[in-house]
């Protein structure tokens, strides 16, 4: 609700917000400007000297205000004609016109009311409820991604646009709530909308009738410093009834101008002190430095216009626009979509046409965004969801499971769940199977029985297809075709080869970094922004389902390097371990941003075997600031498949590797890095104690073996490695 809440005022009011920032930001800019070319009186000086000053260098004079920038103007009539000017205090004489800067009348008016009078007043009036409106639920958005106020000023990482837009909302927010707040709030003074109880100290009952006492022997005016002055008007000439009268910042009054006495004095309301402090707050006067902080925060509000376009873009494109989606309130039919990679947004696409075709009313959606009541009109729910690593949520399907659990009663429509996954992994569909799991248990009636498909069968995906329609009575025919991914040109720099001689063929293969274009650099696409850690994927010929690759570089490195191991009728590491240099191959990059070594000082304890020590030996690459990383590495036998056997006595001696220890399962003795993390108990200990995270990277089987030795070396702490998965302590790329 509130992405909605933020999303939509910014986008369509975008342009008359960023006319009022701008015009604010350049308003702030004067009192400043004021502060520092007003003219200072000296120390002590009293409104009887300065109106003395004045008088003698203007007989006429009629009026003399102070701004709160300190300004000094003073109004006369001599001769017949009226004058006014900017006075210099120390001498009462003359030093500019008291006209107003035509560029900063300009600049008002556009601010206040783009030119239109009344109508002008009432729009900016709207967008300053609109900027409101952004300021607190982006507000609110900070803290939702910083994880809590809290954590408000924490390092983020992902696309540049998204960390630029949130790196000045959390910095400009607190200035535009004030100034979007102040100004909604004075201009309901404006409109008389609020009523205001002003102080009037009203008319003395007596005078003295007497005139022509020096100013400067006045008590009322030699008690009263310039400093709190805000206007003096004095009486007219030639009439000893008339009074001076005298406003300050604490209130306003009458001087006797024959015996120089207060007569009459009104403190200022506390409505009165309460909008002239709402007026500083919001144009800065008499408080220069908070103007131009206000100011630097208005300057913001382009650029997170800019960018907050560039990643609603960038998210239209992440979830496909599909014609004819009908409101989720009025579909008959909901589909549900999980997706980490978006291919299974593809599957939904298909499927929402052909249901469509056959005359069913049908909406796609997030699986995050869950909530049966947002489908009063719903008979049936389908649920298409892909499985993220071992068992996770997928990105679009965060909080599900959550959301599922806290229903009272489950919806009235049934259901079915469509798994996406790969045999391959141990934990094959298991997001979708524990979605199934938790529908059952809170009693939600199945449509359909639950099902899976592998690899992105389309033959599997059309025979489910057949079982829906005839569930609905329906024809249905699914005929998917799998959009291939964005996909960059890769150049093969070099290959260095490991294993050949054992009948394992590895290889490590780096590529040329790509070219990016603007719009890349921008929403982090393509290969703009990466990190070790992050995949790569490859559509091998002959097949339309990509296979990912751990990255075992960054982009500050300059290139993109993976290890791959040649698989019995591997398709794809075929393909890759054929590859000369200057071959070219096609690919894309898939963020996997729970597998980063993040930029805290905690240590690393990096865990691998095989074709797993990629993405570490990428963590320990980029680590120049010698952070404390351990590595335990499994390999066959240090002869034969050593992968960055120099680079890690390199980076040992350099400070960037703490410690190595080799495990070779066919080496003299033969040895498995779970031997390695048993015998070097007390040192994990050790690292974990202060802090240290654990990253492990390979085959399930190594995983699953690392996570039985752990659970002994862990044991005198308390701890279990489920224990630290939770706390985000443990963390795994298995394959």
């Amino acid at each position: 609700m509130m992405r909605v809440l933020h999303r939509w005022p910014g986008l369509l009011a975008a342009l008359l917000v960023m006319v009022i920032a701008l015009s604010g930001a350049a308003l702030s800019v004067f009192p400043a400007l004021e502060s520092l070319s007003a003219p200072r009186p000296e120390p002590g000086l009293s409104v009887a000297e300065l109106a003395s000053r004045v008088q003698a260098s203007h007989p006429g004079v009629e009026q003399i205000r102070r701004s709160a920038s300190g300004i000094v103007t003073a109004w006369w009539f001599e001769e017949g004609a009226p004058g006014s000017a900017v006075i210099d205090p120390a001498t009462g004489q003359d030093l500019a016109p008291a006209d107003p800067d035509p560029v900063l009348r300009w600049v008002r008016d556009l601010h206040r009311a783009l030119f239109l009078g009344d109508t002008g007043r009432l729009i900016v009036v709207a967008g300053a409820a609109l900027m409101l409106v952004l300021a607190l639920t982006g507000g609110w958005l900070v803290a939702h991604r910083t994880g809590g106020w809290r954590r408000w000023f924490t390092r983020l990482r992902g696309p540049l646009a998204g960390r630029l837009h949130t790196e000045i909302a959390r910095v400009a927010v607190i200035g535009l709530l004030m100034s979007s707040l102040t100004g909604l709030i004075l201009s309901a003074r404006t409109f008389e909308l609020l009523s205001l109880e002003t102080a009037s100290p009203g008319q003395p009952a007596e005078v003295s009738g007497l005139a022509g006492m020096p100013l400067t022997q006045m008590t009322a005016l030699a008690a009263t410093p310039v400093s709190v002055l805000r206007s003096l008007t004095f009486p007219y000439p030639g009439d000893p009834d008339e009074t001076f009268g005298l406003t300050t910042t604490e209130g306003s009054g009458h001087v006797d101008q024959g015996t120089g006495l207060m007569l009459v004095w009104a403190d200022l309301t506390t409505g009165e002190r309460l909008f002239a402090m709402l007026e500083m707050l919001h144009t800065g006067q008499g408080a220069s430095i908070l103007g131009l902080l206000l100011g630097l925060s208005a300057l913001g509000v382009p650029v997170l216009g800019v960018t907050g376009l560039l990643i609603w873009l960038a998210g239209r494109r992440a979830h496909p626009r599909i014609a004819g989606n009908q409101p989720a309130a009025r579909a008959r039919t909901v589909i549900l979509v999980g997706s980490e990679g978006g291919s299974t947004w593809g599957f939904a696409t298909t499927l929402h046409a052909a249901l469509t075709e056959a005359g069913d009313s049908v909406h796609v959606g997030p699986l995050s965004r869950f909530d049966p009541a947002r489908h009063p009109a719903a008979r049936r729910y389908l649920i298409l969801a892909a499985t993220y690593g071992d068992g996770d949520a997928p990105d679009s399907g965060k909080g599900f499971l959550a959301r599922l659990d806290a229903l009272k009663v489950a919806p009235q429509a049934p259901l079915a769940v469509l798994g996406f996954g790969d045999r391959s992994y141990a934990a094959y569909c298991g997001f979708a199977r524990e979605a199934q799991d938790l529908a059952r248990a809170r009693g939600w009636a199945e449509l359909l029985p639950y099902a899976t498909i592998d690899r992105q069968s389309t033959q599997d995906f059309a025979r489910w297809g057949r079982s829906l329609g005839q569930a609905l009575g329906l024809p249905l025919e699914l005929a998917h075709q799998p959009q291939p991914p964005r996909t960059q040109e890769l150049t093969l720099l070099s290959r260095r080869d490991f294993g050949a001689e054992v009948q394992a063929l590895t290889s490590i293969l780096r590529f040329a970094l790509p070219r990016s274009t603007l719009w890349q650099r921008l929403t982090g696409q393509g290969f703009a922004r990466f990190q070790a850690g992050d995949l790569m994927g490859l559509l091998p010929a002959g097949s339309p389902v990509p296979r990912l690759y751990s990255l075992a570089s960054g982009r500050r490195d300059g290139f993109v390097e993976i290890v791959v191991r040649k698989q019995p009728a591997g398709l794809c590491s075929a393909q890759l371990t054929a590859l000369e240099p200057g071959d070219r191959v096609q690919a894309f990059l898939r963020p996997n941003p729970r597998f980063h070594a993040g930029r805290d000082r905690a240590g690393l304890i990096l865990i691998g075997a095989g074709t797993g020590i990629g993405p570490l030996a990428g963590f320990i690459r980029a680590n120049a600031r010698h952070r404390p990383m351990r590595l335990y590495f499994g390999l066959r036998h240090p002869d034969s498949d050593f992968l960055y056997r120099t680079e890690l006595a390199d980076w040992q001696a350099s400070g960037r590797l703490t410690r190595l220890l080799i495990a070779a399962s066919r080496g003299e003795p033969r040895r498995y890095v779970q031997d390695s993390l048993r015998g070097d108990a007390a040192e994990i200990l050790a690292a974990i104690r202060a802090g240290a995270r654990i990253m492990v990277c390979g085959g399930r089987d190594m995983a699953d073996g690392v996570a039985e030795a752990l659970a002994g070396v862990l044991a005198p702490l308390g701890l279990t490695p489920a224990q630290m998965k939770a706390e985000g302590r443990y963390v795994e790329d298995v394959y």
